[in-house]
């Protein structure tokens, strides 16, 4: 649907429409994304594997495109993200001003829902404040919240053995002792042999049941053959015991999955094998950044030294009489809170 003249609104239930539209296929690939959560293949595994109904939303003029991956919950619109995005945004153009297109979409989204929900979007980079504004400029209602941590290691030209000496004592130590009884590999190609030893692992370990094997196995295959895949995996007397997905990308480590058999908890291997995969990509891949996802897990804070803020955006249209009970409860809370700080 077109919205005034110079700008054009789409929006894509089909994800195969989305590749076979060269300008929104080329926006969502690797060449203008540099991180897995931004790109078409992605989108796809959320929808395939999490059974997911998507709904990417777009604009475009002559010059650029921006695009907002949404997807059906319950009666409103959220964004297309789960267990393992560790950040939603808009999709734009590098080096492109999306004020103007996002405010396009923004008022042209009041005549689809009355909601919208956006969770885990960040703000270092604008992306919160940006749609914070374009929604509240096209008329809507707009609730900020933080709702998460994401934890980060900026590098700034150091060696891993610079890195390594301002670790805690504790986790040094931990890792020249345990290193000695734990032989860590770390392999850049999928392998089938290596990921069914990562599934028996997690099965073993403390963590909950996986959210989408499906989607994890898609994933991990798709980034070994781009080369971005850092699969670790540690042993001890022939034995597999733990097991990390990381992936490199546009000079950022992500870690995003890691398990360890609780029979081997007295070995450490989880932090022997986190050395090993911190040493490989701060030296070999040269990275300016480790990125550890969401979340504000105590092991974190002993490897990262920053934490972002992840915000959660709540859109209502005030005049739906679908939006005046969540709006009031929202409006009682705060009032809430406001008198227990007070």
């Amino acid at each position: 649907m077109g919205y005034g003249e110079l700008i054009a609104i789409e929006y894509h239930a089909d994800l195969k429409e989305v590749q076979l539209d060269a300008r929104l296929s080329a926006l969502l690939s690797p060449a203008q994304q540099h991180a897995p959560f931004d790109r078409l293949d992605w989108l796809q595994g959320l929808a395939t594997s999490c059974n997911m109904e998507p709904i990417v939303a777009t604009a475009h003029d002559d010059e650029s495109i921006i695009a907002l991956p949404l997807r059906r919950s319950d009666n409103h619109l959220t964004s297309l993200a789960n267990y393992y995005t560790f950040r939603f945004r808009p999709l734009t153009m590098q080096d492109s001003d999306p004020k103007a297109l996002l405010g396009a979409l923004a008022r042209d989204l009041a005549d689809k829902t009355h909601r919208i929900t956006l969770k885990g979007v960040p703000d270092e980079d604008g992306s919160a404040s940006l749609l914070e504004n374009a929604f509240r400029n096209a008329g809507w209602t707009v609730i900020r919240e933080q709702c998460d941590y994401n934890h980060v290691l900026p590098l700034n030209g150091r060696s891993w053995e610079e890195y390594f000496a301002k670790l805690p004592g504790k986790l040094r130590t931990t890792i020249k002792r345990k290193g000695k009884k734990v032989d860590c590999r770390i392999i850049e190609r999928f392998d089938e042999d290596a990921w069914r030893s990562y599934e028996a692992i997690y099965a073993q370990s403390w963590k909950p049941e996986e959210g989408s094997i499906e989607f994890l196995h898609r994933f991990a295959e798709q980034e070994g053959e781009a080369g971005r895949l850092r699969l670790g995996i540690a042993s001890a007397d022939g034995e597999d015991i733990a097991a990390q997905i990381w992936t490199v990308e546009g000079g950022t480590a992500y870690i995003h999955k890691l398990a360890y058999r609780s029979s081997a908890h007295s070995l450490s291997p989880g932090s022997v094998l986190s050395a090993a995969l911190f040493r490989h990509v701060i030296d070999q891949d040269k990275v300016q950044l480790v990125d550890y996802g969401t979340g504000d897990d105590g092991y974190k804070r002993d490897w990262m030294e920053e934490v972002r803020p992840r915000y959660l955006l709540d859109i209502f249209r005030p005049t739906s009489p679908k939006n005046w009970i969540p709006l009031a409860k929202t409006g009682l809370r705060r009032l809430a809170g406001n008198s227990k700080r007070g």
